[in-house]
Order: C-alpha cells, then structure tokens, then sequence
C-alpha cells in the first residue's frame, strides 16, 4: 500500500583514496528516497534504490523519516530533518504530497520510490529545466580534509550548499511493525546534512574535515548545491557523490 501522510499547514561516484583526488561530478539525476523501516511498501522502493546506486551517474540518496514511527516500530535510521525536508518539498510544488515511499528526482518531481519507469521519465522531464545540474563540483580527499569547488554559475540563482555524510549499505533487523522478522538493507542513507554556505552564483571552494562523515559512521560523501532555502528547496544545480573506500 502507498504510505501518504498530507504536509501539515550529487555524480560521478569515485573511490577516493586519502590522499586522491575525485573527478569533477557531473550527474544527471538526483535521486532522493524519502523510505521508513515501519512502511510495507518501503522495501521494493529501498531495493531499487540499491540497484539504481550502481549507476554513476546518480546521486541516490536514501533519507529514512520518521512519521511512522507511531506503527509499532521506531525508525532506527530516521532523522527529523528528512521529514521537514520531505514536507518542505511538498510546500514548494504546492501539492501537499508527502508519502513512502517518495521519490523527488533533481528536487522538482515526484514519482512514486518504487517505480523505475517513473522515475527515469521524471528523470528525462527535469534535464529539460533550465539550470538543472548545470554546476559540474569538483570533490577530493587530502589527508584530513574533504575539499569542495563549486564553479561559477551563468546566472545570480540564489540557493545553498550542502554536504551528507553517507553510509552505503545499512542492513537492518526490523523487530515489530509491518516489516516485523525482516532484515532490509538501506542504501547511501543520508547521516546528516551540513550546511557549506550559500549560493549566489559566484565560485566557491570549502574544506570540511573528514571526521565530519566518519565521526557519524559515513563511508562516502555527498555534496548537493541546491536553489531556494532549506524551508522552501528547488531545483539541484549541482551535485556529487563520493565514497571513501
């Protein structure tokens, strides 16, 4: 059963040695699953997830939320945010849609998680809008430290920089709700999100410290240059993901 609830009022992915650089990232899609543990109809979209991953020119990013909790079974892996994400995405478009499993595809459309033939032609609809992953990032790895170039851009859009500290593969043993007695395994599930600054079409270079992806068990990372603000996201100009091992 598709799970909804109504909204209330980053790739070329490259293994990156310490010390290497990463090649610019220039994807075509992002993908971001909005999926809960205690959702019955979560897994098969949590499985092409999974599959979809291995293509290098996605982003997919899996971000558990929590408002289905109350079933009988808590989240292990669910952050607040991704619900206010989820919901902020809904405010946007205007449509109130906010369900599991969700996919938004370049943070403009949605299909449903499950889906792969909505989702590639959710895909190929936002590579036609105008400044849709026009930004190519450039990622690298030194010693400590992650750096992040973001080119200028052609025009003043105004947006926000991210990075998300990434698990590639979280099995789970799911102990009551609907999934009771299954073990799922989640795909590059988003840890945390850690603002880099703001977008205004000028160049911009960052470093972060790696013990910011590892200190929360992150094993890749990914970096999302995002129009709009955090309550009120549009359109990915840019993105890249990158593992760590």
């Amino acid at each position: 059963m598709k799970r909804r609830q109504v909204a209330l009022p980053l790739a070329v992915v490259a293994s990156a040695m310490l010390t290497s650089a990463i090649a610019s990232a220039e994807p075509r899609a992002v993908i971001e699953l909005f999926t809960s543990q205690g959702c019955s109809s979560c897994p098969p979209a949590d499985k092409l997830a999974g599959e979809l991953s291995r293509d290098p020119s996605l982003v997919v990013m899996s971000l558990p939320i929590d408002y289905w909790d109350y079933l009988g079974w808590k989240d292990t892996l669910a952050l607040t945010g991704h619900t206010n994400r989820q919901r902020a995405y809904s405010k946007s478009r205007g449509d109130r849609e906010v369900y599991t499993p969700q996919v938004v595809v370049n943070g403009v459309a949605h299909v449903l998680g499950s889906d792969k033939s909505a989702i590639d032609s959710a895909i190929a609809k936002t590579r036609k809008q105008q400044g849709t992953l026009s930004l190519p990032l450039t990622l690298s790895v030194a010693g400590d430290q992650i750096l992040v170039a973001v080119p200028a851009g052609k025009d003043a859009t105004k947006g926000e920089i991210w990075l998300c500290p990434i698990t590639k593969t979280v099995p789970v043993i799911i102990g009551r709700g609907e999934n009771s007695g299954n073990t799922i395994t989640y795909y590059n599930v988003v840890r945390r999100w850690v603002k880099l600054g703001d977008w205004n079409g000028t160049a911009r270079t960052f470093k972060v410290p790696l013990s910011d992806v590892t200190a929360v068990g992150g094993d890749a990372f990914a970096v999302v240059v995002q129009a709009g603000s955090k309550d009120a996201p549009g359109g990915i100009l840019g993105a890249g993901l990158a593992a760590l091992n």
